[in-house]
Parts: C-alpha cells; structure tokens; sequence
C-alpha cells in the first residue's frame, strides 16, 4: 500500500526536494507525479542496496520475465499464427 505522505507533485519536488529525501528515507521510498501519474520513485539507499547486490543475470532474468508477464498475450498470439 502507498503511504499518502510519500507521494509529492513535481511541483514540491522543484520547491523543496530535501522533503522527498527525509519522506524516503523515513519509508524507503518517495514518489513524484506529474499531471497525476507516478513519474519518479525515490529510493532510500538501505531499501536500494538489495538490487545493488544482485548479479547482473539476476536483473536480465527480472527485466526477462517482467517483459514476458506484460506481452504474454501478444507472445502467445505470435505463436498461434505459424
């Protein structure tokens, strides 16, 4: 669930970005929008460390089935046509 009190407008995020950092330190993270979509996530270092330290085919293997989970559909309409 997304805490409220880490959510700033781009705006804040121009004014006072000092906030967004304190807010994402306090949760982990922070996350700014712009016209009332998530733009940015703003990670505390301590909740980033864990992707810091995975292998770079972990992160091919996480990206890989990310990409096949978002196209399943398109995937799958690709292999009924042959």
């Amino acid at each position: 669930m997304i805490d409220e009190k880490t959510i700033f407008s781009m705006a804040q995020a121009n004014q006072d970005f000092s906030q967004i950092a304190h807010a994402a330190d306090q949760t982990g993270k922070s996350i700014i929008v712009e016209n009332d979509q998530p733009k940015y996530l703003v990670l505390s270092a301590e909740s980033y460390s864990c992707v810091l330290e995975l292998t770079e085919d972990e992160i091919i293997d996480i990206v890989a089935k990310r990409v096949l989970y978002r196209y399943l559909p398109a995937f799958k309409a690709l292999a009924n046509q042959e």
